[in-house]
């Protein structure tokens, strides 16, 4: 039992870095106009109504990593595992929350492009701190 809150600890946790970077690297292409230079309009405010919520979730999204895939691969891993929010975010989140249309393409023709690196940015973070958390 200690074990398994440990290891679901190590998850959510890796799972919440993860988020941070993920929201930090969005903020920093928001800021910096590297959206803008794709005409995607993805340029978020670094707030703490907008951060809190992407590090939750990030860490809830951790719990990806108990498949038992890739291990010894870690970025490989952390690639793989992004897939999940970044299918979530494309075809449920954009369309039908945000009503940015399917794939948030009412944002511009790269979002989809961005939206899969914001989320290897989670996922290989959150591999590399289980790899280092558990070692």
């Amino acid at each position: 039992m200690k074990a398994t809150a440990r290891n679901l600890s190590i998850l959510f946790a890796a799972g919440c870095l993860g988020g941070l970077v993920n929201s930090l690297t969005a903020w920093v292409a928001g800021k910096y106009g590297i959206t803008a230079i794709f005409d995607v309009s993805i340029a978020p405010r670094l707030t703490a109504g907008w951060l809190y919520p992407r590090i939750v979730w990030g860490g809830i999204w951790g719990a990806l990593f108990l498949i038992p895939l890739f291990k010894g691969k870690t970025i490989g891993r952390g690639l793989f595992m992004s897939i999940g929010p970044t299918v979530v975010q494309l075809f449920i989140i954009f369309p039908h929350f945000a009503n940015k249309g399917v794939m948030g393409l009412a944002l511009g023709t790269f979002t989809p492009l961005f939206v899969i690196i914001f989320n290897a940015a989670w996922g290989i973070t959150a591999a590399f701190w289980v790899k280092f958390a558990r070692s």
